[in-house]
């Protein structure tokens, strides 16, 4: 189906089917994705809400792979064609037979049947590809850290839940850098939220204090009403700017080293705009069973924004 038609397809009116609320999350291997989609799923309920990684489309295992002249992020790894179709699928509310790549094994291993609820939350390497996958989505994003942020959190992962050495880890990167540079920093372009967790240039916190968040908000989807949100609050700042592309952005930035109260306030304000009459999730912000993080709190629950504005 053209991504024209999928858009028209997706706007017209039914009484018969579901039709989720879909929201993409891009990103490199390691940058994030599955910390930020797991507090929304957590937050949502299991009986609300999907959660499919792209990732799952894999054409080869891991030993296939090594004998490939591309990596996992080049599209001719993955099942595009099929990813596209079931994207569409889902986002017309009908079940599809999803694949399922094992990361810890690197095994291709049993489909399992997905069937849409009210939101559905699709997370991986290349989610905003195609302008076919793209018509599938109301909400865009695109995790952005910075190279020696993700390399130390692919790091950590790899080396700890995968069995990866650190030279492994590192010469893979290397590997992938030009198919990171070609096919996923590409999607960035196509997000309409994009989010970078990073120290604060010049500062000398203390090592345990949580990584600042700079949000863009484009104005290709209506956002929370952030300058009301923010005001008279030292956790975070809004100011209008330019991106590299020099399209105009809102610029969020939540300062990880500001107070408990002061970013509490923040997020306490950002759920009573969502407007639900129940205590906030503990989900949002957590890094760990003992870490939180306000400022992936306060991205989650603009997030949520999006996602519970829509069915309200």
């Amino acid at each position: 189906m053209p991504h024209k038609q999928m858009s028209m397809e997706r706007a017209r009116p039914t009484t018969t089917t579901i039709r989720p609320f879909m929201l993409a999350i891009a990103g490199d291997s390691a940058a994030g994705k599955t910390t930020l989609a797991g507090g929304l799923v957590e937050a949502l309920g299991a009986d609300r809400s999907t959660s499919i990684c792209t990732d799952d489309y894999h054409r080869y295992d891991r030993a296939e792979r090594k004998e490939k002249p591309f990596t996992a992020l080049h599209p001719d790894c993955n099942y595009i064609s099929i990813m596209e179709q079931h994207l569409q699928l889902i986002a017309t509310g009908q079940p599809i037979l999803k694949p399922v790549y094992n990361h810890e094994a690197g095994t291709l291993d049993r489909p399992q049947l997905v069937e849409p609820m009210e939101f559905v939350i699709v997370e991986g390497l290349l989610p905003l590809h195609t302008k076919l996958m793209r018509s599938c989505f109301d909400v865009t994003v695109y995790l952005d850290p910075p190279e020696d942020i993700r390399t130390g959190w692919k790091l950590s992962r790899d080396t700890g839940a995968r069995g990866y050495t650190k030279e492994q880890v590192l010469a893979e990167l290397e590997r992938r850098e030009p198919e990171s540079e070609e096919f996923i920093r590409a999607q960035r372009a196509a997000a309409d939220i994009v989010v970078q967790f990073a120290p604060i240039p010049g500062r000398d916190d203390p090592p345990d204090t949580p990584l600042s968040a700079t949000v863009l908000l484009r104005p290709t989807v209506p956002h929370p009403p952030m300058v009301r949100i923010v005001e008279d609050t030292n956790a975070i700042h809004l100011k209008m700017m330019r991106d590299d592309d020099e399209r105009p952005v809102d610029a969020l930035h939540v300062h990880g080293y500001a107070p408990e109260p002061e970013s509490g306030k923040i997020e306490q304000r950002l759920w009573e705009h969502i407007g639900l009459d129940q205590e906030m999730p503990t989900s949002l912000g957590m890094l760990g069973p003992d870490k939180r993080s306000a400022p992936l709190a306060v991205t989650q629950l603009i997030l949520l924004s999006h996602l519970l504005s829509a069915q309200s």
